[in-house]
């Protein structure tokens, strides 16, 4: 791969430190004392504080004015001003630390620790006048530069193909992501400490799996070598948890990573990071009481308030919440009650409603397309829709007062599922005619129906106390907590496309552009190896760029006209 000019510039200053006898990636610790938000927060209110500091950071800018010079690190807080002073860095006769490693050798992004003393500028700026610093890593690779003027922002990385890709240079560039990110670790840890309080206990379960159970959804799937078996990773971790039930425990919650083999979308990645929790002797009603409390918390604990904003709603999760049954919300929305229809009449209402429902499709499934594409839109409050029908519900204990029905809600909040619940079903006969019916749904096509567990059923057959369980979405949840409309923004490292590589562009396309043959190098030293990337150019400032470095190559060729760079841009 060809390097740019300044990735060029960037190894030959790594060689210089080198042959000065500077490691640029030292082995040796080097410990900091303090941060940028400590400085910056207490010294404006005690001056006599920070006079020995130890801070290490991201170089971030520069300003070099010949014996002196300001820079500005960033750590994991934030950013601070330095103050290098030739003199203060170097107090001997030797002068090679600042005359030519800080102002030749070092550059914009570099990690460095430095000793000094805070102190406040002429203009009011908490500062750190440098005594002495160490190199801790050298950049090979520039910084996409954000510069701000006037209250606008220039240059700024943000298209969001870079940044999934690059989230690590994101997370250096974009102060804003990095608070996504604290905001995500709170959330989880504000759920923690609810459940704790309630004495639930932590666990974990199997995430590779030989049966995919707890969920419809089609898996990922792998293999043993071994065992010589197929193992799946898993969509839902619920019938291990219950199994933990069965042993004795009361109460068990685990925030867990599933997989599920289907689309990708702004709510949707095949690999994401779920809440369940089963808490024995309770019901739904329970839960859904015990599910608006702790959001209710989280809410107040990253927020300070419960009302958040989502896009253009205010979105309020201040317990109770809303509760709907599910075919009361199909009534009220299509103003078909679906009441005690059979298969084929709910067949007949999806063709009405001109929702597609193919052959392969359950009536627990029909019901569930009605809902999604006709009713869940309209829920932005936190509502619970409940009462779900027996057939989309393997899991679920049927409903008291009704067995067409079982004890279930979903928790909507946006328009969009982010809780799912049930009054569990522990009759172990009940449980396995559940699974054969999804048995028979799968012969008839459905890839997501459901697997039968025998060991699962065997687990039920020793008996489970009454039980009830919820599970969440945590990057849904992050989502509405952070006013993030994808999913892709609130994981670090969303799952993307393979990255295209473009093919570089031989001489010969770039003559056929109107390059002469002796300024093609020099366009390849501008970090242009394609014609795509030299169709993108600002010609004025290609311009400037390969003139400087022709200059800085000192080639004895002449200049081409501004005209003439346009020409080979346009």
């Amino acid at each position: 791969m060809e390097l740019t000019e300044q990735e060029i510039v960037r190894r030959n200053s790594l060689n210089e430190l080198y042959k000065l006898g500077i490691n640029p990636y030292p082995p040796e610790a080097f410990e900091v004392n303090t941060n940028s938000q400590d400085i910056i927060s207490k010294f404006k209110d005690d001056d006599t504080l920070f006079q020995s500091v130890k801070i290490a950071g991201r170089i971030m800018s520069r300003r070099i004015m010949g014996a002196a010079a300001f820079a500005e690190i960033q750590d994991e807080k934030g950013r601070i001003q330095l103050y290098f002073k030739r003199d203060s860095i170097c107090p001997a006769e030797d002068k090679t630390m600042y005359n030519i490693v800080f102002k030749r050798l070092l550059d914009i992004g570099d990690i460095i620790g430095i000793e000094g003393y805070a102190f406040t500028t002429k203009t009011g700026e908490i500062s750190i006048h440098v005594t002495s610093y160490t190199l801790l890593s050298k950049a090979l690779r520039p910084l996409p530069i954000v510069k701000e003027k006037e209250g606008k922002t220039y240059d700024a990385f943000t298209d969001p193909e870079q940044r999934y890709r690059q989230r690590y240079v994101d997370l250096i560039v974009n102060s804003d992501v990095r608070e996504t990110f604290i905001k995500r670790s709170k959330v989880i840890n504000s759920m923690r400490d609810f459940f704790n309080k309630h004495n639930y206990l932590e666990v974990e379960t199997p995430i590779l799996q030989p049966i995919p159970g707890g969920a419809a959804a089609r898996p990922f799937i792998t293999h043993h070598n071994a065992l010589n078996i197929p193992l799946y990773l898993r969509i839902a971790n619920e019938l291990y948890l219950k199994r933990l039930i069965v042993g004795g425990y009361e109460g068990v919650y685990e925030f867990a990573k599933d997989f599920r083999n289907e689309g990708m979308d702004k709510t949707h990645n095949p690999e994401f990071t779920v809440m369940e929790i089963y808490v024995a002797y309770k019901d739904y009603h329970w839960m859904m009481d015990f599910t608006e409390q702790m959001l209710e918390k989280v809410a107040m604990d990253i927020n300070g308030t419960t009302e958040v904003s989502y896009g253009e709603n205010k979105v309020n999760f201040k317990a109770p919440f809303a509760r709907v049954p599910m075919l009361e919300a199909i009534k009220t929305h299509t103003g078909y009650d679906l009441s005690g229809m059979n298969e084929e009449e709910v067949r007949t209402v999806c063709a009405d409603l001109k929702i597609e429902a193919n052959l392969s499709m359950g009536k627990g499934k029909m019901i569930d397309e009605i809902f999604g594409e006709k009713c869940e839109h309209h829920y932005i409050q936190p509502t619970f829709i409940t009462d779900y029908p027996v057939e989309m519900s393997p899991l679920c204990k049927k409903h008291r007062d009704n067995e067409e029905l079982t004890e279930r809600f979903e928790l909507f909040v946006n328009g969009k599922e982010l809780a799912n619940a049930y009054t569990e079903l522990n009759d172990p006969i009940d449980q396995k005619a559940r699974f054969e019916e999804q048995l028979s749904l799968s012969e008839k096509g459905d890839d997501e129906a459901m697997f039968i567990d025998q060991d699962f059923i065997r687990a039920l057959e020793y008996g489970m106390p009454p039980t009830s369980g919820m599970g969440i979405g945590i990057d849904r949840l992050v989502m509405f907590m952070t006013n993030k409309d994808s999913i892709q923004e609130v994981l670090f490292f969303p799952q993307m496309r393979p990255e295209k590589k473009e093919a570089i562009s031989t001489d010969a396309d770039f003559e056929a552009e109107g390059i002469p043959a002796e300024w093609i190098t020099v366009v390849r030293k501008a970090g242009i190896n394609t014609i795509a990337m030299l169709k993108e150019q600002n010609p004025n400032k290609l311009h400037g760029q390969l003139c400087g470095l022709r200059k800085k190559l000192k080639l004895s060729i002449k200049n081409p006209t501004p005209e003439e760079v346009k020409s080979w841009v346009n």
